[in-house]
């Protein structure tokens, strides 16, 4: 049930580390304007529902199915929430859920911890958040990384996340950090708006003097010779108050603080990449220890072989880092919400495959036993709206 892709030896021995083990989760809400142009992301219908995403996401999260929620779960394109993975196997396995709020727009209904973030602005203005703001944030994360895997003992973190139009940030700070992402990443469209992304990014890096300008036409992608790699004396917390979102600094901090006590499995697929870049990156700037032998990059197989992207490709690119994948299929579901993943839709998102992977490697769950705690939580969500 859970596969690696790359750095295959440090992550098959990161597997056999963990094999038994139960994590705590950790996810981190936060919120950029970029997810509110129109059809930037499929995680929500309309950019007016894209604004709740995530507290509606967080209060799901936390709470599971409720007659009536606060901030209900809003309608997608296509497709469910991959919020139902991760709740499926936090009921199964009884995990501890930390939520954390990085920046957003509305107060979470839940005992989420404010870190005292802000919404990052469009990553296109080059000013998405102030730089003592995205500093403080990344303090926050080492403290609490720290904190966290303490209380976890023996066991891992993961460290989860939703920012809806985060793929795009995430390829902003990749590619000012000097990895040629452009046409790699992921969405949760079932065909990637690569050159919609790469508009907007370009914009973003240019504004804020970080890339050499290169037009687009025809839908073309500039090549990775264009992009300029920042030095050394550059903080990359910069290039992220210029053109990241709230979350990425804050997981980013948690990582490294937290690989010096134990394992950290960043829950995601081209954002938890961007955040592991980010972490090389950090670690060689302000000469931060850290161990990135207990570190891994967990997501869905959906993003891991998904066609309109090249999720290992980018791996690789990004070098020395175990990208590892639940092999969890909706083929044979119940319900059309979840089959629509094989179709590419949603893919991924609120920790869904690291939590899928846990399930795996705590309980030893089969493809079956996953998919019907999926199913029953989602018919559990469904008789709930009939009643109501």
């Amino acid at each position: 049930m859970i596969r690696v892709y790359t750095t295959q030896e440090q992550g098959q021995q990161w597997l056999e580390r963990h094999r038994g083990q139960y994590p705590a989760l950790v996810c981190v809400l936060g919120f950029t304007e970029t997810g509110l142009i129109p059809g930037i992301s499929a995680a929500g219908a309309t950019p007016a529902d894209r604004r709740y995403t995530a507290v509606a996401d967080g209060e799901f999260l936390y709470n599971g199915p409720q007659p009536h929620p606060r901030y209900p779960l809003p309608p997608l394109q296509a497709g469910a929430s991959p919020v139902l993975i991760s709740r499926a196997v936090i009921e199964g396995l009884k995990l501890p859920v930390d939520v954390f709020d990085a920046g957003l727009p509305t107060t979470p209904s839940i005992p989420a911890i404010n870190l005292g973030g802000v919404v990052a602005r469009c990553v296109s203005s080059g000013q998405a958040m102030p730089p003592a703001t995205v500093r403080h944030l990344f303090e926050q994360g080492l403290v609490w990384g720290d904190r966290l895997a303490a209380a976890a003992q023996n066991d891992y973190l993961i460290l989860s996340e939703c920012v809806v139009g985060g793929t795009t940030t995430a390829l902003a700070v990749l590619l000012g950090l000097g990895v040629g992402a452009q046409g790699q990443v992921n969405s949760s469209h079932p065909q990637c708006n690569h050159p919609q992304k790469q508009a907007l990014v370009m914009a973003g890096l240019q504004k804020a003097g970080f890339m050499v300008p290169t037009p687009i036409t025809s839908g073309e992608l500039p090549k990775s010779k264009n992009f300029s790699i920042p030095t050394p004396d550059i903080d990359p917390l910069t290039l992220v108050a210029a053109v990241g979102d709230p979350m990425q600094p804050v997981v980013a901090g948690m990582a490294i603080s937290a690989s010096r006590r134990g394992g950290v499995l960043l829950g995601g697929g081209t954002q938890m990449l961007a955040v592991y870049r980010l972490i090389q990156a950090l670690t060689a700037y302000s000469r931060l220890p850290w161990q990135p032998e207990n570190i891994v990059v967990g997501t869905t197989r959906w993003v891991a072989e998904d066609p309109t992207g090249d999720t290992v490709g980018l791996a690789q690119h990004i070098g020395q880092v175990p990208l590892l994948a639940t092999q969890l299929s909706f083929a044979q579901a119940r319900y059309p919400q979840l089959q629509v993943y094989e179709q590419g839709y949603v893919k991924e998102g609120v920790g869904a495959g690291g939590c899928a992977i846990a399930a795996s490697l705590g309980q030893a769950w089969t493809q079956e036993q996953l998919l019907q705690a999926v199913e029953g939580l989602l018919e559990c969500c469904l008789t709930l709206q009939r009643i109501v």
